[in-house]
């Protein structure tokens, strides 16, 4: 890729191929390091460390980029907390050996950014948490956010198989707004390489990929809008956005996170790595209403209900069906 953005995509994918090998590395001894936020969902270990190492790079390459992400380190301050800082600190402590756990704290905190700006990046240190707790999938999604729109994208997914047909795992998705996505391993053994949607028109044989979390997206709703698609096979489920990648590349033809309770705002970390990946491989990202996403409205995805992205082709007969079933009203 040439582009003006070059420089950004490249401290993104370096970024984003050390939090994955943080957070592969934390998962295998992931027992008995949980958090609970007050929201009751788990946090590990590897959020806070990925968080760390992520914006560190972003504030070291482009000091005066707001960052949005999704943690912060106030939980960690508590004294009930310090074991698990402390290994916290033991995880970053791998790429900075010199770090400390006030400079740990002070790094996570760089993600509290200003999300009004005209310029920011939006951070998901682990999207998928409790696939990641689970031993499956989860992701570290990273995207650059200029004027509401995502102009740049990196999606680290290290359980993810990077081809078809191969069991060699941990793929990146990388994005530059207009000039497509390219995928690669994520430990750069292998040649980057061009995905894009599938060329599925038909409906009755596409395939959705859905979110294993029932509280993510309502799978009865989904489940009509297959029926009145005329989908008879079966869902694809994962967590994270991954399930943007496997749209992006083909092997699925539409995701839907659907609203389950009335007035849930998505958040901007959740998306926009994601939404970008699979526009530029060819396909469509809306919300429920066919509205595009917009990300000029802080940390939350406040103008729009639910998301669908697409593999282009089927975008307007899902939303036609979602109206049909009744969807959002």
């Amino acid at each position: 890729m040439n582009s003006v953005y070059e420089r950004e995509l490249a401290v993104a994918a370096d970024a984003v191929r050390r939090a994955s090998a943080l957070c592969a590395r934390v998962q295998s001894e992931i027992a008995g390091s949980v958090l609970e936020k007050k929201d009751r969902s788990p946090v590990t270990i590897a959020d806070f460390g990925s968080q760390a190492v992520v914006c560190h790079a972003l504030r070291a390459s482009f000091p005066d980029d707001a960052v949005v992400a999704e943690e912060a380190s106030d939980a960690l301050k508590e004294a009930e907390s310090r074991p698990l800082l402390e290994r916290v600190v033991d995880a970053v402590a791998g790429w900075h050996p010199d770090v400390d756990a006030q400079t740990v704290c002070d790094w996570i905190d760089i993600g509290a950014g200003d999300a009004h700006g005209s310029r920011h990046w939006t951070l998901d240190p682990i999207d998928g948490t409790k696939g990641f707790l689970r031993g499956e999938q989860y992701a570290v999604a990273l995207a650059l956010i200029e004027n509401g729109e995502v102009v740049v994208a990196v999606l680290g997914c290290p359980n993810l198989a990077v081809g078809h047909g191969t069991d060699s795992r941990g793929l990146m998705m990388a994005a530059i707004k207009g000039e497509g996505v390219r995928a690669m391993a994520l430990n750069g053994a292998d040649a980057a390489f061009s995905v894009t949607t599938s060329g599925t028109s038909d409906s009755t044989q596409a395939r959705f990929c859905e979110s294993v979390e029932s509280g993510h997206t309502d799978h009865s709703e989904a489940a009509e809008v297959a029926r009145t698609l005329g989908i008879a096979g079966s869902s694809v489920r994962l967590d994270s956005q991954a399930k943007y990648a496997v749209v992006a590349r083909g092997e699925a033809d539409i995701y839907m996170r659907l609203p389950t309770r009335p007035g849930y705002v998505e958040k901007i970390w959740d998306h926009a790595a994601g939404s970008l990946v699979v526009t530029e491989a060819g396909g469509t990202v809306t919300d429920i209403h066919g509205a595009p996403l917009d990300f000029s409205r802080g940390r939350g995805l406040s103008a729009n209900a639910g998301v669908i992205a697409t593999n282009g082709k089927l975008h307007d007969q899902v939303i036609a069906a979602l109206d049909s079933v009744g969807v959002g009203r």
